[in-house]
This record gives structure tokens, sequence and C-alpha cells, in this order.
């Protein structure tokens, strides 16, 4: 009996060790194109996976056979290969691997050239980048890229950055109107003190959903810095951010350099709870305020700081507060064995009675998404698809202080569009060996703002200088149509660092009464990242 006894304990010690050993903790790098390939792993209703709080962790016991088999993708383990061909079609450039540490480091390119049709102008891109990651025992990894960047853009992602001052998704630089050069760099500290934890501190993004796009929290602006913490008990994962981030657009404190670009910082919690294998729910809250405004100094507000917690009554407490809050919803339904529908809800301000009565008023502001997506298409093995609709009314997003709306750097934090706007859209992805092939179809409506006028598609423009009280609508203003199409075809050179030779080809056209701009843009090039950038818009 002792020693059936004995035996018993040591089986208990030996699967609670196993558990603390197997923690997830190293994050992968948050690119759409590779997370479909995930989908078989994620949209499993034989598990409760958190789909919707990304980026994922690699050493996920969900994830992990599934992560190793696409990271060992086309590896020749019976023949032994030269170090030239290894470095180039099989391993990381550099590589570091004994019982306590992993590291490893890739050179990291991604040039391009094409031509615009449509608007006779040549693009090309120059960049040089690199990365560097690993993990230091059980509990501990790091991630950390950066790129050297040079390029001409096709026009109207030209305009865009001439407007903005910022090149989208990655930042600011030597910025000029026909030509760019700029700086792009992503920082990733990871500890997981117990299979129950983990603390991330960054500078990156992070994305909240299981679409393409987010309404919550996207993936879309540049990278900030940011201190996240993620607990996760049975069937209920806990997210928090505490982020600063910056606003250039804003008007400056003084003339001189003495005090830089205007910041602001966000605290945003996401509970998701896995009701059950196939259905999810996940509550979000957000929180933004500006760090400074004329004449006084306010930091981070540590009223905030509590986790588990309703920020609104918080905020409210603060009888004249400035501050925005933001609530949202997400959902996720696993219909089938590779089928998941999901939704999201953002709701800014709602008066019942304003909207009860059907007058169209302007602060009954939100932003839905609907979605399905899927793997393994008509029973075809990695043929993987997702099929979106969002929506935001005017003046979503937006706040009557710039400093407190929902964006970073120019940018929106949720959808690229900001307010104002339906879209539909599409994606198709084939994987066959080393070859990938993507298509992307997608639909917007909204409006734009004549001279001097604000209809609530532009979240940087006050709210107080709105040009609507009654009779908001989507589509006010100047109505304008969006078409956009993309098909590429990429051939994976080395899995390690998403090595790849690629040619895409896009169509843009956005109509409305004042004209039609159009893009017929071809390019080819040896690519190598793991990045979203959206020119989708």
């Amino acid at each position: 009996m002792k020693k059936i006894l004995l035996m018993a304990v040591m089986a208990i010690f030996s699967l609670k060790v196993s558990a603390q050993e197997a923690t997830p903790n190293v994050n992968i790098p948050y690119d759409y194109q590779f997370y479909q390939k995930l989908n078989p792993a994620v949209y499993d209703q034989q598990s409760k996976f958190h789909s919707a709080i990304k980026g994922f962790y690699s050493d996920a016991s969900a994830l992990q056979l599934r992560y190793d088999s696409l990271m060992n993708a086309g590896t020749d383990s019976l023949n032994k290969r030269s170090w030239v061909h290894r470095k180039l079609f099989q391993e990381h450039l550099l590589n570091f691997k004994n019982e306590d540490y992993h590291i490893y480091a890739d050179f990291l390119p991604d040039l391009q050239i094409g031509r615009d049709f449509s608007g006779s102008r040549s693009t090309w891109m120059n960049t040089r980048g690199f990365q560097v990651g690993g993990e230091v025992g059980k509990q501990f990894s790091f991630y950390l890229n950066g790129y050297e960047n040079q390029g001409k853009f096709v026009d109207y992602v030209n305009r865009f950055i001439v407007n903005n001052q910022v090149v989208p998704g990655q930042g600011y630089g030597k910025l000029g109107t026909d030509k760019q050069d700029w700086t792009y760099v992503t920082a990733l500290l990871s500890y997981t003190p117990s299979k129950y934890l983990n603390f991330g501190l960054g500078y990156d993004k992070n994305f909240i959903g299981d679409g393409y796009r987010s309404m919550l929290l996207s993936d879309v602006s540049s990278n900030y810095s940011f201190f996240r913490v993620r607990a996760t008990l049975g069937s209920v994962q806990y997210q928090t951010i505490f982020a600063y981030m910056l606003d250039p657009g804003a008007p400056r404190l003084s003339s001189d350099r003495t005090t830089g670009d205007r910041g602001k910082w966000m605290a945003a919690h996401y509970v998701d709870w896995n009701a059950t294998k196939r259905f999810s729910v996940g509550f979000f809250q957000a929180v933004t305020w500006a760090d400074a405004q004329e004449g006084a100094k306010r930091g981070f507000d540590f009223n905030y700081i509590h986790p588990f917690i309703f920020l609104r009554p918080i905020e409210s407490t603060n009888t004249t507060s400035p501050d925005k809050m933001r609530l949202g919803l997400n959902l996720k339904y696993e219909l089938l064995k590779k089928t998941a529908l999901y939704g999201q809800f953002m709701l800014e301000e709602f008066t019942a009675k304003e909207f009860f009565a059907g007058k169209g008023y302007w602060a009954n502001k939100y932003a839905v998404q609907l979605g399905v997506r899927g793997s393994d298409l008509f029973k075809v093995t990695n043929l993987n698809y997702l099929a979106e609709f969002n929506s935001a009314r005017p003046y979503t997003y937006s706040h009557f202080d710039r400093l407190s709306n929902y964006a970073n750097y120019n940018q929106s934090l949720a959808h690229p569009l900001g307010g104002n706007f339906r879209e539909f859209l599409g994606l198709l992805n084939y994987s066959y060996k080393r070859f990938d092939v993507q298509g992307e179809a997608s639909y917007a409506r909204y409006g734009l703002d004549p001279a001097g006028m604000n209809y609530g598609g532009d979240i940087f423009k006050s709210y107080d200088t709105r040009s609507v009280q009654y009779g908001s609508h989507i589509g006010q203003g100047i109505g304008t149509n969006l078409y956009y199409l993309k098909g590429q075809v990429a051939y994976l050179i080395n899995p390690k660092y998403n090595l790849r030779l690629e040619v895409a080809g896009t169509y843009r056209k956005e109509s409305n009464e004042l004209g039609i701009n159009k893009a017929s843009l071809l390019t080819i090039g040896i690519r190598s990242s793991f990045r979203n950038i959206y020119h989708d818009f």
C-alpha cells in the first residue's frame, strides 16, 4: 500500500512539473498570412483555445505540433546538406541551443520593384532588416527585429504618407513628397512566472478578435510601448494592457524641441471565456487620455491600474473627466468542425431615448463586425477562407480632443478607415508544399469631408466641430466607393525567417462625385518578415 501511495504522489508531482514546463511563453509575431495556417489547431472543437487574444504562443500545447510542422516545412532530415543549403532553405542564419537556452538571429530583406500602370509610376522597396530571438530557461523569452527602409510607393499610399506624415503601420522618418526613408523596430520581453500568469514588456502592437480586421484593438497603427499581463485559469483568459503612445499631429506645447510630440495613455482590459468547446464570449473595455495639456502635466493615471475592475465608474468619479471610455464585445461560435462564426461590437456612446426616436442622433456611436472563417474549404487541405463585414457609424472612435481619440501615431487603433463606413471583404489562401497563393477582395462605402466640414469619418477631428446633429448616417458627406483586389503567389524559401519570392498584383478604384482614382500595381520581390502592413484602404 505504501508503494502504491508513493507511486501516486510521484505521478501527481510529475504531472504538475510537466504542466509547468509546458507553460506557453514564446510569442509568435502576428502576421495574418502565417496565423491563418494555424487554423486547424486554433479552431478545433475538441479544444478550448483562446483565439481572440493575439499574439499566440508557439509552445502552447494546442499549437506546438502545428507550429513545428510549419517551421520545418521542406526540411530534408534524411540527407546531409551543405552549410549554405541549410542556412538558405532550412535553418536560422545563427543558432545557439543547449538545455538552458536557445538563441537565433537572421537577416531579413524586403526588396521589391513594381509598376503602377494606371498612374505610370514605378515603385520600389529597399529594406534591410534583422531579427534576434530566443528563450532562456522555461520562463523567459525575447524577440527583437529592426528594419532600415527606403522606398517609393504607389500614388494612393504616397498621398497617405504625405498627408499623415506616417508610413502606414510603421512610423516616421525622412518623409518626402515622392520617396520615403524610415526605420522600424519591434521588441518584446516575455516572462511566465507560473502556469497561470504571463508578463510582456514590448514595443509592438496588439490585436483582439478572430477577424482580419478588429473593431476593438487592431495592429493597423505604428508600434507603441506597453506593459501587458495575461492570466489564464481554466476556461478564462484575462489580458490587461497599459500603453503609452504618441500623437505627432497634435499641437505641440512649445515651439522648440523641449517637449517633443504629444503623448497619450491607454488602459485596456479584455476577458475571454470559453463557455463551451464551441462558444466563447469576451468583454473589452479601454480608456484613453492625454499625457499633458496646456499648463498641466497629468502622466499615467493610477486610478486605471486596477486590472479586475470596471473602468467606467472610475472614469466617472472625475466630475470633469477629459478621458474617453469604450466598451466592446467579442463572440465566436465554432459552427462546424473547421468553420467558425465571429463578431464584435464596440460601443462609444449611447442615448436610449434618441436611439428609439429614430432620428439619427449623432452621438449614438458604435461599430460592428460579423464574419465567418475556416480551413480546408471544399475539403481541399490547406485552403483557408474568411468573409467579413465591418461597419462604424460617423464620429465613432473620435473625441472632443484628438489626444484622447482611439488612435496612435496618426492612425486608427481599430479599423484603418476610421468611422463613417461599411466594408465587405473576403480572403482565400492556399498552401501547397512551399507555395502560397492568396487572394483578397473588398468593397467599402464611406463618406469624405468637404473642406471645412466634419461628417465623422476623420477620427482626428473634434466631434465638437460636427456638421450633423440629427440625420447622421453611414456614408454622409462625399459618398465614396472603394474597390480593392489583390492576388499574390509566393514561394517559401526558408520558413524560419519567412524568406520568400513573391509576385503580387493589386487593383484599386476609389470613386465619388469629385472623380476617380485608380491603381493597377504589379510587384515582384524577395521578402522576409513576420508583420502585417495594410495597404488595402
